[in-house]
């Protein structure tokens, strides 16, 4: 009989705590960040944060505010060097893009079950950051792991016309907004891809409605372009 692969490390909350610390101070002295909604998140338990994707500070900004220590999903190209070592050490996991990365999303499991936080951006890649469409591993993530979702809206990290790997001009306003917590309905009915499907559609509402009403209520909108021309 075949054993089990053993589980993935997962890394000590010590070292995901650096995010914050370092984060924290970073963004408080270059930029005018508003935080709301951290005393929405629940402080114990297995947590999974979905973000629209706008600019190239969303992924260090979500760990840096997060009320919790937490572990992102960030694309394999930044590890790398001695930047890729960093990333590791305070807990972000590697993942192919669009690819259903197999490896990533077991590691990401295993600190959901843990009792443990991940980030994860569902649109794929940065544009405009309005949830047109998401992919299924935020969903699956959710499942699996048995995590409450919370959605995050990040606002103003980019502005129309800059690319998509530009950083925003310092001193810039931005807003990050936590939202309440949610459950994934596990529709009993539905089997398989079916299931799946179901919950990634949920998923993409709840975080389509919170960016859209949380642009609303701070009065910063998101840019009119993905980016991409700007990029190229």
């Amino acid at each position: 009989m075949t054993a089990a692969p053993p589980a993935p490390a997962v890394t000590p909350r010590w070292r995901v705590m650096i995010n914050i610390v370092v984060g924290r101070v970073l963004f408080g002295t270059l930029y005018r960040v508003t935080t709301v909604g951290r005393d929405r998140v629940p402080k114990g338990g297995p947590v999974l944060f979905v973000g629209n994707h706008v600019g190239v500070l969303d992924g260090p900004m979500l760990p840096a505010l997060a009320p919790r220590p937490t572990c992102v999903l960030v694309k394999r190209e930044l590890f790398k060097g001695l930047l890729g070592w960093f990333l590791r050490f305070i807990g972000h996991i590697p993942v192919t893009r669009n690819s259903g990365d197999r490896s990533a999303l077991t590691s990401a499991v295993a600190v959901l079950r843990s009792g443990g936080a991940v980030g994860i951006f569902p649109e794929g890649t940065r544009g405009r950051g309005d949830v047109s469409a998401v992919q299924q591993g935020a969903a699956w993530l959710a499942l699996q792991g048995g995590a409450t979702v919370v959605p995050v809206a990040f606002l103003g990290t980019r502005a129309t016309g800059a690319s998509t790997g530009s950083l925003p001009r310092l001193g810039s306003r931005m807003v990050v907004e936590f939202g309440h917590p949610v459950e994934l309905a596990a529709d009993t009915g539905l089997k398989g891809r079916a299931r799946l499907a179901a919950a990634t559609t949920q998923l993409r509402d709840v975080l389509a409605d919170h960016v859209s009403e949380a642009s609303v209520r701070h009065q910063v909108a998101l840019p009119d372009d993905d980016g991409a021309r700007a990029k190229a």
